[in-house]
């Protein structure tokens, strides 16, 4: 079994996979007569390859031990998928590189705090969701006739520890 540190999630370290979506301490514009910031930018979205469109839905989810074992991990070639907690809720997000398998040595994960989200790249391997406390996730994703989501098995599971 391999063993993986859930790293505390950064920009920098994500990209590979995706997006971090943090507004923490961004400054935007001012709008709403100066009663709000508007933050923009903060992530890329792709909904439309083969016909797709939009789609929004919340994930209920249920705390996970995240030890594992995992076993096994999904991508959508076809587009973005984004995760954004409503209560607060934590996750490990845990990702492998765009390919025709996961591959074992792009593996990551990342802990990712209550006020964070963040998009997958199309194409980005993960994990189903891995919440470390129960609450609702707003999910952006693709939407079409055909349901793209393609499965692997990962040749050795993966133990994740918190960092």
């Amino acid at each position: 079994m391999q063993a993986l540190t859930a790293q505390t999630i950064t920009r920098e370290a994500f990209a590979p996979y995706g997006w971090l979506i943090d507004a923490a301490g961004g400054t935007g514009r001012p709008i709403n007569a100066g009663t709000s910031q508007r933050i923009d930018n903060l992530t890329e979205l792709a909904f439309d390859a083969e016909g797709g469109a939009p789609c929004l839905a919340v994930f209920r989810a249920q705390p996970r031990d995240i030890a594992g074992p995992w076993h096994e991990m999904e991508r959508h070639a076809l587009g973005t998928q984004t995760f954004i907690p409503l209560d607060g809720a934590r996750c490990v997000v845990l990702v492998a590189a765009a390919g025709d398998r996961p591959a074992a040595d792009t593996l990551a994960a990342f802990l990712v705090a209550g006020h964070q989200g963040i998009t997958l790249r199309a194409g980005t391997w993960h994990h189903a969701l891995l919440a470390l406390d129960g609450g609702d996730f707003v999910v952006i994703e693709r939407r079409a006739e055909r349901v793209d989501c393609d499965i692997a098995q990962l040749a050795t599971p993966v133990h994740i520890v918190l960092g």
